[in-house]
């Protein structure tokens, strides 16, 4: 099936279905796909880097760094200025995220109606730490849909686009990764789950493009409320 438009949704699918056995498990992303939190994150993302001396526009920010880890961006940003971050760099940042997060997050458009509808097992892997992903999905409601099968790119050595992260969710969970889905909304995230040996599902209604989704073995989709029917087939 090529690129197409059916009931207001983008759809890519590079592979036949046929090669891919039934579904067992279905892996979130936390950010920009259960909690609408990139499009807040972002903006204080540019004033942070700019603060810090790397100026960049918020186009800038999703292409480098939306699905990257908190270390990852930090490590990015010590090679680009030539020189470490001090201890307590972030701290006012992080402040800002929480408090503007209290102030402003909401589930992703779609998602609990999406959540509802879903029979399938699911988990979170997200490049957020732990303690990130209990304030926001706790913030959002969402937390206990998920309450012990949440997984952090902290429990692994490479986040995405590594395969890591989604490989010790399925392992943790008994699935073979062939009979797992990734429900993405970064290239970082859907490079991962390819290279995973899973099937993707690119969400791109949120900041993400949907060119810098499609590839191999991924279904490109711009509202929450078709991913059952979608991973259904």
């Amino acid at each position: 099936m090529g690129p197409g438009i059916r009931d207001g949704t983008l759809t890519c699918v590079n592979a036949s279905q046929d090669a891919w056995p039934e579904t067992e498990l279905v892996i979130f992303d936390c950010d920009g796909v259960l909690v609408d939190s990139e499009k807040i994150a972002v903006k204080i993302d540019v004033l942070m880097l700019a603060d810090l001396g790397w100026p960049m526009s918020e186009d800038e920010v999703v292409e480098r760094f939306v699905g990257r880890s908190y270390a990852d961006m930090a490590r990015a940003i010590g090679e680009h200025l030539g020189r470490p971050l001090p201890d307590g760099w972030d701290a006012p940042y992080r402040r800002s995220y929480r408090e503007a997060f209290e102030r402003e997050l909401t589930p992703v458009d779609g998602v609990v109606e999406a959540l509802d509808a879903l029979t399938l097992p699911s988990c979170v892997a997200s490049s957020t730490s732990h303690e990130g992903l209990r304030h926001t999905l706790g913030l959002t409601g969402l937390y206990e849909r998920f309450d012990g099968r949440i997984f952090s790119a902290a429990e692994v050595a490479r986040g995405k686009p590594a395969p890591d992260l989604f490989l010790h969710a399925a392992r943790s969970l008994g699935v073979e990764p062939r009979r797992c889905v990734v429900v993405e909304d970064s290239r970082y995230g859907v490079e991962a789950a390819r290279a995973a040996g899973m099937r993707a599902f690119g969400y791109c209604g949120g900041l993400t493009p949907g060119e810098w989704l499609r590839g191999d073995d991924t279904v490109v989709f711009d509202d929450m409320r078709e991913l059952v029917g979608l991973i259904r087939g």
